[in-house]
């Protein structure tokens, strides 16, 4: 990214932070590639916030997006906006490109929502855990709160493979945080924590 978008992006942030119904409070950016979860996912407002965050700290952030968002006019502003799209019937080729990503050089946050959609679906996805761990990249948790009307970025964790005990750090830290509607917040639990977590459950997009 060229040195002028950066700062003319960190301007459009701090802007936001002014007038945004939350308030930005974050631990410092990872300083190496990241899987960069976005929960409680609740609303469309967390794609602003996602943006604010990243654009503050000045993170290049990479979204996973279903690739009918990239059709026609808009595609060139969701690839500029960090979009990679991806097609839900051959998901075993993110890793591949995320690695690709690497290996070239960028530094990155890979921002992924493993509770899907905007509403409470009862459990995360496992796509998270499987590209962190495939790829060797940490995860940094990310949060929106409604009861302190917070937002930000908490901290930046390596997974061991131990998918319950991994996942019970990671309880802990979302335990007290509420998303924008919290009536759609989903507990930080996948379908299943005894192992390998589940082929069949790809990477959520973002968006």
């Amino acid at each position: 990214m060229l040195y002028g978008e950066r700062m003319i992006r960190r301007l459009i942030a701090r802007a936001f932070w002014v007038i945004a119904p939350f308030r930005l409070v974050t631990e410092p950016k990872p300083e190496r590639p990241t899987v960069l979860i976005g929960a409680p996912h609740t609303s469309n407002w967390d794609f602003a916030f996602m943006l604010g965050i990243a654009w503050r700290l000045g993170i290049d952030v990479r979204w996973l997006g279903k690739h009918t968002l990239f059709r026609s006019w808009h595609g060139p502003i969701m690839r500029a906006l960090g979009g990679i799209p991806v097609d839900r019937t051959a998901p075993q080729n993110v890793v591949g490109d995320v690695l690709a990503r690497i290996r070239a050089g960028e530094t990155f946050g890979l921002v992924v929502t493993p509770d899907g959609t905007r509403t409470n679906t009862g459990h995360w996805k496992s796509g998270f855990y499987r590209i962190a761990r495939a790829t060797g990249m940490p995860v940094t948790l990310g949060y929106v709160d409604r009861t302190t009307r917070t937002v930000g970025l908490g901290p930046t964790i390596e997974l061991t493979g131990d998918v319950a005990a991994d996942m019970d750090r990671i309880r802990a830290f979302y335990a007290d945080k509420s998303g924008y509607r919290p009536e759609y917040r989903a507990e930080p639990r996948l379908r299943d924590e005894s192992g390998k977590p589940s082929d069949e459950e790809d990477a959520a997009p973002a968006a």
